[in-house]
């Protein structure tokens, strides 16, 4: 872009330059790591989020009010099996990145397909467990303990949702368009995001369900 030169009247009425400046517009490049930080900023955010939903379980977790408690409740098999499936997502998501770094459109979409029906399985198991609570009479209504649960899980249920959501647009964007610079940016987006889903779940895992039942 040329410079732009300012001018000014001369006190004489002759005009003289006042000086040259260079403006950044919108065709320049964005920083680099931009888009990097913003979205940090934005996970900032959510722990904000579910540390305060993990201390609303810290008080309440106990509060029964005579009704059943987390021991009585909780199947642990059926928790870790869905753990695994979280967990091992968030490996298969390492792989797609793996071939994000090779440039390769073919292996990064299959290993985000994996990535996201490991999610869409774990989603499954986690309503197939609400499910199964509120046939017991365990709802959200019954005690306190039972509304920070349902609250607390459900909120990460429902960032996996939006992540789900997120990871099939995303492969929409790299199959028509493959890895430009803007989808490699929103698959390094997306990689954080799934990656801090996992170290929350575990966090959930240990919190509610094994503390639950010990």
């Amino acid at each position: 872009m040329p410079d732009t030169t300012l001018t000014s009247p001369h006190p004489g009425g002759a005009l003289a330059t006042a000086g040259a400046r260079q403006y950044h517009l919108a065709h320049d490049p964005h920083p680099e790591n931009g888009t990097s930080l913003g979205f940090w900023l934005y996970l900032m955010s959510d722990v904000l989020i579910f540390a305060a939903l993990f201390a609303t379980y810290g008080v309440l977790g106990r509060a029964y009010a005579g009704g059943p408690t987390g021991a009585e409740l909780f199947d642990l098999k059926l928790v870790a099996l869905n753990t695994a499936f979280l967990l091992l997502s968030s490996i298969t998501f390492g792989f797609a990145m793996l071939h994000k770094q090779a440039k390769n459109v073919g292996g990064t979409l299959l290993w985000l397909a994996v990535t996201g029906l490991l999610g869409l399985a774990f989603l499954g198991v986690e309503l197939y467990e609400f499910a199964h609570l509120i046939h017991q009479g365990a709802t959200p209504q019954t005690s306190a303990f039972l509304s920070s649960f349902f609250t607390l899980v459900g909120t990460h249920g429902l960032h996996v949702t939006f992540g789900i959501i997120w990871l099939v647009t995303l492969m929409v964007q790299v199959k028509r368009h493959g890895l430009t610079p803007a989808n490699v940016r929103r698959v390094n987006c997306l990689s954080m995001f799934w990656h801090f889903l996992d170290v929350v779940w575990v966090g959930v895992f240990t919190f509610v369900y094994l503390m639950g039942v010990l």
